[in-house]
């Protein structure tokens, strides 16, 4: 009699495992889709639930892309964005950009690509060449050169830009 009921927890417990595996199955394939997250297996995601931070103190770079697709033994940054865009805005690219700096220093491999996708459902592959790869390094120069200076100017005069901007509290050069 133990037995059968030792087989009998066991058949429910493998029922339950594969009907909650089909679930999770299902809302990858739904995330996949929302996303335009390519082909491969999702490594990291922090789009739908906080991740840990990518970090390279060799770079002095943090960093959480939305999600890391493995991909043929590739990684894969997928950055998801809120607005719209008829071509990939360039700081998005920029940021992507930072992302496959982080990976290539933790992963310890190129990173060919990454991928922007918005919310109109536009989809762009970013190639992570030579001139990106020596675009991004030297912004990250330039930043760093502006923080240790005593005085940062502002970069534009976009009233809508400045409005939303996390630093404005604390900005004199007012514009909105």
């Amino acid at each position: 009699m133990l037995i059968v009921v030792v087989i009998l927890v066991l058949f429910i417990l493998s029922l339950f495992l594969l009907l909650r595996s089909r679930a999770e199955n299902k809302q990858v394939a739904r995330e996949r889709e929302k996303y335009g997250i390519p082909e491969g297996r999702i490594t990291y995601a922090d789009l739908n639930k906080p991740a840990k931070p990518l970090f390279s103190a060799n770079l002095g770079l943090v960093g959480k892309p939305d999600y890391i697709v493995e991909r043929n033994g590739k990684y894969i940054p997928v950055e998801v964005k809120s607005g719209k865009a008829r071509s990939p805005y360039r700081n998005h690219i920029l940021q992507l950009a930072t992302y496959c700096l982080l990976m290539e220093e933790i992963y310890n491999q190129t990173v060919p690509f990454g991928v922007l996708t918005y919310s109109d459902g536009q989809q762009f592959k970013i190639p992570f060449g030579i001139e990106l790869r020596e675009e991004i390094t030297k912004t990250l120069k330039e930043m760093r050169m502006q923080l240790a200076s005593k005085s940062v100017l502002r970069n534009h005069n976009i009233p809508a830009r400045y409005k939303f901007c996390s630093l404005r509290k604390f900005c004199n050069q007012r514009i909105a």
